[in-house]
């Protein structure tokens, strides 16, 4: 019998739904909803805490092969949250595009800073604006769904990330904008060795 078949014939035996026992492990009902379906695998603090509630051992509950595959899913997971949350915070930190005087203001001008800006239009600063506007929520969004067990929502907003960083890279660079370009560009190389770094520890 499987870990997925055991869990619920263990839950069902104690006459428990599957909220009642993710209240009693501390998780959520999804976790144990895909627990039971088979997609995914507890992690060892959990398995401790299954194996604790229902008075089994974990070898019962487990076999050493599954045991193998939770111990390397736990480690992707982690390997994706840390991903994610670094990759936020290089979001949150384009709001640094906001004050610091990268933007050139003509040929003879010093740098300035974004709300500065006099010799281009004002529709492009508002661009800017906006753009590093919703880099910077979709990093605060990230770092507070990273609190939550949404993989999926992390993923998304991890992908966004790097869509914005790209598209940042792009307006800067049309527009003649180097220093804010050359700071979206290392953010951005900075998330792709970081995605391609975890991808290779997660295999």
């Amino acid at each position: 019998m499987e870990f997925n078949e055991k869990l619920q014939e263990l839950r069902k035996n104690r006459g428990l739904t599957q909220e009642e026992l993710a209240n009693e492990l501390f998780v959520s009902r999804t976790a144990i909803s895909k627990w039971e379906s088979g997609r995914g695998y507890p992690s060892i603090d959990s398995l401790k805490g299954i194996s604790r509630f229902f008075s089994v051992s974990i070898d019962e509950l487990i076999c050493p092969d599954e045991i193998i595959t939770a111990a390397e899913n736990e480690k992707l997971e982690t390997i994706n949250k840390y991903t994610s949350v670094i990759c936020a915070l290089l979001d949150i930190l384009s709001a640094l595009l906001l004050f610091l005087p990268v933007f050139g203001n003509g040929e003879k001008s010093a740098a300035t800073q974004l709300f500065s800006l006099s010799s281009i239009s004002l529709w492009i600063v508002i661009v800017y604006a906006v753009v590093i506007g919703i880099t910077v929520l979709n990093g605060i969004f990230a770092v507070i769904l990273s609190r939550f067990d949404k993989p999926v929502w992390n993923k998304r907003l991890l992908v966004t990330g790097i869509v914005l960083s790209i598209i940042s890279v792009i307006i800067f660079i049309i527009t003649r904008q180097p220093y804010a370009g050359i700071m979206c560009f290392t953010i951005l190389i900075i998330k792709g060795f970081l995605m391609i770094k975890g991808d290779i520890n997660g295999k």
